[in-house]
């Protein structure tokens, strides 16, 4: 049976200027014992809930929809009569605890006034029914005496998780309980709120932007986005394979879940008032098509307890390979089997990394994958076009490559305007005044100066960096959906390689293409790779997120490619 259940609850704030649509439409449930996690960005409306719940929205907000409590509708009922549920039903504990609290009261009596009032009992119970309280959530009672001035942030949150637990509540919420806490404390009230689920069996639902804490104690997640669920599912699956491509930016912002990459943020921000008709993520997202920006999409199961609302139905494909072999006949006569049987899928907006020794047939496959070089058997699915027949190398939002040695994939007789340019008078796209534009922002895209001087100079007279940041403005100017990078910084000193890598990531994050990273070097694709396949004698041997491929390998090659790293290291594997 559902102890908590919302049925299209929408909660609308009116102003002055415009409408804030704060929750636009959510529905879910909570089971008795269950531990509901949402999260989200801040501003997409997730405290809005806890306060709909707790009848505590200010006058200004429309609500319509339904929220009941053990089947009884709780929405619609005056102040009194939700008085008779709140603390004794359902409790909060809220995010910021000198705001909450009386300044001028000291703790216990603050705690003892809910009990006193809705259990009707006395003083003296009251007070000792408090100190239990304090020991439960790891205080001493003397504290009960001091004001909340004199206590710590820690603390502090303690004695309003005792406040919430005083009138033995079958539902807690928790607003962002640790979000001004140090990671200690965070912590130990991790472990506090775990230890009392056990023993007590609370229902809670936790609201918070951490998705790590969240993690750690729920055992579903629901995902908002600006009044909306975009998905919910297993905390694991969640984690492990976010299906909506907000999850999958939230899930890649987060340091404690990729310890090793660096961290990108969704780029935008969450729209306000009331102007937007479609899906709200929209503006952000790598992957929208022509619906996304008219009409909401819908929350759908997707399977293994999963929903999502998508238009495409979640991270939507980009590019499937499937059986690709390839082999190189040598002047003996004999063939070389450079590419053995390869299947994998490119998503949208995703990095994959195929890493391998050299020969290992990593360059081979990019080509194939470019349409530079056709395999002997198997076939590339582009968009659900064929690659072979598709022309995707010559129009926009196609695929394009950046080759591994920057002074041979330009020429030395090119101009850079020239150089960038080319693509564009090959293909016929543009009048001369739109390609030269065109070639300025791609320039300004890759950090190099779009001047006259720095256009007419050839491209032998750049440094290394510089050209290969020109051939990369190269690919940039057709927009491709996907860019394969093949060894793009093998030829750079490290200090250049880590210009160029960051710059490509950036470039990345902000434009929303998808790539293909070609590299030997595993610890360099940790930094940007969302998943790594490892490449040995023309065969994928194992693919997978990239942690789990570098700290819980399971390939035998792969344990030996990890294992190869020299060099001092701050991390023990």
């Amino acid at each position: 049976m559902s102890l908590l259940k919302i049925n299209d609850l929408k909660c609308h704030y009116l102003t002055d200027i415009d409408t804030v649509r704060a929750v636009d439409g959510i529905s879910f449930e909570i089971e008795e014992g269950e531990i509901l996690g949402i999260v989200g960005e801040s501003g997409s409306g997730k405290t809005t809930i806890a306060l709909a719940i707790m009848g505590l929205l200010p006058e200004n907000t429309s609500i319509s929809g339904e929220i009941l409590y053990r089947n009884d509708v709780i929405s619609s009922l005056p102040e009194s009569g939700m008085d008779r549920f709140r603390w004794k039903d359902i409790a909060i504990v809220f995010q910021n605890s000198l705001e909450v609290m009386n300044p001028v009261m000291k703790v216990g009596v603050q705690v003892t006034e809910s009990m006193i009032r809705h259990l009707g009992i006395s003083s003296e119970k009251a007070r000792s029914k408090c100190a239990d309280l304090f020991r439960t959530v790891g205080l001493d009672p003397k504290w009960m005496d001091s004001y909340p001035h004199q206590l710590s942030g820690g603390m502090r949150q303690r004695v309003l998780l005792a406040m919430a637990l005083s009138c033995d509540p079958k539902l807690l919420i928790l607003d962002e309980v640790t979000s001004a806490l140090d990671a200690f404390t965070r912590k130990e009230i991790r472990d506090l709120l775990v230890d009392l689920q056990k023993k007590n069996g609370y229902t809670m639902l936790m609201i918070s932007h951490d998705i790590t804490f969240v993690s750690s104690v729920a055992s579903k997640i629901a995902v908002m986005y600006s009044g909306r669920v975009m998905e919910t599912g297993p905390v694991r699956d969640i984690l492990v394979s976010p299906r909506h491509p907000y999850t999958r930016g939230l899930v890649h912002s987060t340091p404690d879940i990729f310890v090793y990459k660096d961290l990108w943020g969704i780029p935008g921000g969450i729209p306000a008032g009331d102007e937007f008709k479609g899906c709200p993520f929209s503006p952000r997202c790598t992957q929208k098509i022509g619906i996304c920006n008219k009409v909401s999409p819908i929350l759908m199961p997707a399977g293994s307890g999963r929903e999502i609302a998508c238009h495409r139905g979640g991270i939507a494909g980009l590019l499937e390979a499937k059986s690709l072999s390839f082999s190189y006949r040598l002047p003996d006569g004999e063939y070389l089997q450079a590419v053995d049987e390869v299947n994998l899928e490119v998503r949208e907006g995703e990095v994959l990394a195929i890493v391998g020794q050299t020969g290992s047939g990593k360059s081979t496959l990019a080509h194939i994958l470019a349409n530079v070089i056709r395999p002997d058997c198997g076939e590339v699915l582009f968009m659900d076009g064929n690659i072979r027949g598709g022309n995707y190398g010559s129009r926009f939002n196609g695929i394009q490559i950046v080759f591994q040695d920057p002074f041979s994939s330009t020429s030395n007789r090119f101009t850079v305007l020239d150089a960038i340019k080319e693509p564009l008078y090959i293909n016929k796209i543009g009048s001369n005044g739109d390609r030269l534009q065109m070639v300025k922002d791609a320039l300004e895209l890759v950090h190099l100066p779009g001047n006259d001087n720095f256009l007419r100079k050839y491209c032998g007279e750049l440094s290394g960096g510089q050209r290969q940041r020109v051939a990369l403005a190269r690919a940039m100017v057709m927009e491709p959906k996907l860019l394969i990078a093949d060894e793009i910084t093998s030829a750079l000193d490290v200090s250049t390689s880590a210009n160029i890598l960051r710059l490509l990531k950036g470039l990345q994050n902000r434009r929303g293409f998808a790539m293909i990273y070609i590299s030997h070097d595993l610890s360099l694709t940790l930094k940007i790779a969302d998943r790594i396949a490892i490449m040995h004698s023309g065969k994928i041997v194992e693919m997978g997120n990239s942690h789990d491929v570098m700290l819980s390998p399971s390939d035998e090659y792969t344990k030996r490619l990890v294992g190869s790293r020299i060099g001092l290291c701050c991390h023990n594997h």
